[in-house]
């Protein structure tokens, strides 16, 4: 079983992390995706999801 792509299809860098504004990728991590061993788009992965994670505790909640 192949490990897929986090990428959904908002590909925009934020110059200030250096990350896709969509998938919470690196330049290099989106670069070698393709190429990369399942255990490495694992680690990606992990890593996105911490990335993720960090990044919605940084926005502020908008009250209703």
């Amino acid at each position: 079983m192949s490990v897929a792509s986090p990428c959904i299809n908002v590909c925009r860098m934020d110059a200030a992390s250096g990350l896709c504004v969509g998938c919470y990728r690196s330049l290099n991590e989106i670069a070698g995706w393709s190429a990369a061993a399942e255990a490495e788009r694992l680690r990606i992965l992990e890593a996105v999801a911490a990335r993720r994670a960090a990044a919605a505790e940084r926005k502020p909640v908008e009250a209703p």
